[in-house]
């Protein structure tokens, strides 16, 4: 399970996290794409989700358009 706090990439146009492996080395996810399913918490509370990139070129989670990304705890299998 790698698990970070969302960013957004400049370079690559994508969110991205760096975890920690089970080295304890600091990596970087590479990039979160569009389809991705993944988890955030909110209130302590892992949900289910999944981004997508709009038409405006604006990444958002479907279901929580308004949600802000930057700063969210993620994990990813």
């Amino acid at each position: 399970m790698k698990q970070g706090t969302l960013f957004y990439d400049e370079k690559s146009e994508k969110y991205n996290f760096h975890y920690i492996d089970k080295n304890g080395d600091k990596r970087d996810y590479g990039g979160i794409s569009c389809g991705d399913v993944f988890e955030f918490r909110l209130n302590e509370v892992w949900i289910p989700a999944r981004v997508e990139r709009g038409i405006d070129r604006k990444w958002y989670l479907v279901g929580l358009p308004g949600l802000k990304l930057d700063g969210l705890e993620v994990r990813i299998e």
